[in-house]
């Protein structure tokens, strides 16, 4: 019978030329001579197990496509995908969660690779309000709420800045992955039309060289909260699932946002942080 699976020389080819690399860098890389690398590419040469993982190493394919090079090469696949639900992946939910409650009074969310909610904490809150209630029916997609006219677009102060962020941030993530769904959401966001607030031309300026990374600036009840953004991700994965597993957590820019979300937080009757409340629910 004949495999439905691509010839594991093209894929490897079509890793290498998307990382900009030569044959004789990804040769170097991975310790093999170009012309063994060039047959394995051609087909002319069956790579082993160990080397189908050593170049994909090397390439820095994430787990999901290393599998799916194993099985290409006629290989079982070695990475594990399990829900996080699964007690094999408890520890790392535990710490997700962990994260995601010390980060409280402020905003923090757990996405998967395509930006859908898995968890976020408490101070979420000021994100949501207003959003329309089909963008808030899970699965959630982080990105479609945040840019769509229905969801926090319309509220946010610096639109055009923030949308720009969140484009090149995601056109970065399909350069590493190549992801199919990655490209259809690209596409689906990129049709959104511009929010009311941000029609107004807006005065063309030099970037501040003050300025650290770029803001969310987001209208709320309470005035204009400020937020600087991070990502973490598990260092060493060795799961499907885990390894496209990010807490994005947000700080506040400036010293009002900070005591507006900490009054937030005690009308909440919530205290420092749930960490230091509720360390029985962690």
């Amino acid at each position: 019978m004949m495999s439905s699976h691509p010839p594991i020389g093209g894929l490897l080819r079509e890793w290498r030329q998307r990382r900009r690399m030569s044959q004789l860098d990804l040769a170097c890389e991975a310790d093999i001579s170009t012309r063994h690398l060039s047959f394995l590419e051609t087909g002319r040469a069956q790579p082993s197990r160990e080397m189908v993982v050593r170049l994909a190493e090397r390439l820095d394919v994430p787990l999901r496509d290393r599998n799916q090079l194993l099985v290409a090469a006629g290989y079982a696949p070695v990475y594990p995908e399990r829900s996080l639900d699964d007690p094999a992946l408890a520890a790392a939910r535990k710490a997700v969660d962990l994260v995601l409650a010390c980060h409280e009074p402020f905003p923090a969310v757990a996405i998967d690779r395509h930006w859908t909610l898995v968890a976020a904490n408490a101070a979420i809150g000021p994100f949501l309000a207003g959003a329309d209630a089909a963008l808030l029916r899970p699965p959630i997609n982080v990105l479609r709420l945040s840019l769509h006219p229905g969801g926090l677009a319309p509220r946010i102060e610096n639109s055009r800045e923030w949308r720009a962020h969140l484009l090149t941030r995601l056109r970065r993530q399909i350069e590493v992955s190549s992801d199919p769904a990655l490209v259809t959401l690209l596409e689906e966001l990129s049709r959104y039309p511009s929010p009311e607030g941000s029609r107004r031309p807006e005065p063309a300026r030099e970037p501040d060289p003050v300025a650290i990374a770029v803001p969310l600036r987001l209208r709320t009840e309470g005035g204009i909260l400020s937020f600087l953004s991070t990502t973490m991700v598990f260092g060493t994965p060795i799961d499907v699932t885990l390894s496209e597993l990010a807490v994005e957590s947000f700080f506040p820019a400036d010293q009002a946002t900070a005591e507006a979300l900490r009054a937030t937080a005690r009308r909440r009757g919530q205290g420092p942080s749930a960490a230091e409340s509720h360390p029985s629910q962690l």
